[in-house]
């Protein structure tokens, strides 16, 4: 097989590096308004039923994903997310130091988020969240959603496989799908699970589970980046 990979770097528009950061933080903000904002209303709306208020969480992140996907995608490559970033610079699409401040851009984004919508439903900017999440099956959960959806985001993506106008959609089925058919309600990014650990809502987890979930993703991220190798460098 050849070295090199048939899929683009997720950016490819040649913004400044300042902008992109600016485009990642942005975009993270929202994601987490929508996952914190869109679980805090859902627990709120619907106090006794816990399969609707995962449903009502689920279809305002599908939805909040997409749009904001096809908003930043153009400047940044709306990753959102450590994983994608990592499997970048991995591939060699992104420097090290790129892909750092990258991260960097998301995270603070999410935290900051997180703090807006807690202070939209009248919260504490920060409540630290109690909601403990562990054990063998949410652990495999988060492998298994996160390897699912690098999968989604690299194969639909690459060139013949839809495109990165697809990839949008494609992304927010998957989470809103994922939310149901994996144990740990699909969190499946570190820079989301880091900025939960400030909520404590529905949508939040424990610092003390965070690190595991993180970890987990990490190693779901790394059997994709293997299995993107395979499936698609040439002969």
């Amino acid at each position: 097989m050849s070295a090199a990979l048939t899929l683009p770097p997720m950016d490819v528009h040649g913004y400044s590096l300042s902008r992109r950061l600016v485009a990642e933080a942005v975009g993270t903000a929202f994601l987490l308004m929508a996952v914190v904002g869109g679980g805090i209303a859902a627990q709120r709306l619907s106090p006794d039923d816990a399969g609707l208020q995962l449903f009502e969480a689920a279809v305002v992140t599908a939805f909040a994903l997409m749009v904001l996907i096809w908003s930043f995608g153009p400047i940044s490559g709306a990753h959102f997310n450590p994983c994608v970033t990592l499997l970048d610079v991995a591939r060699g699409n992104r420097s090290i130091p790129e892909g750092a401040a990258y991260i960097g851009s998301q995270v603070a984004g999410g935290i900051a988020g997180t703090v807006l919508a807690n202070l939209m439903f009248s919260l504490d900017a920060v409540e630290w969240s109690q909601t403990v999440r562990g054990g063998a099956g949410q652990l495999l959960g988060e492998v298994i959603a996160t390897l699912g959806l690098m999968m989604v985001i690299y194969l639909i993506g690459r060139p013949g496989g839809g495109g990165l106008g697809f990839v949008a959609p494609a992304v927010g089925v998957y989470i809103g799908g994922a939310y149901f058919f994996t144990s740990s309600t699909s969190f499946a990014n570190p820079a989301v699970t880091a900025s939960r650990m400030f909520s404590d809502t529905f949508a939040g987890i424990a610092p003390s589970s965070a690190p595991g979930f993180i970890l987990m993703q990490l190693i779901g991220a790394g059997i994709a980046l293997l299995l993107v190798r395979f499936l698609l460098e040439e002969e």
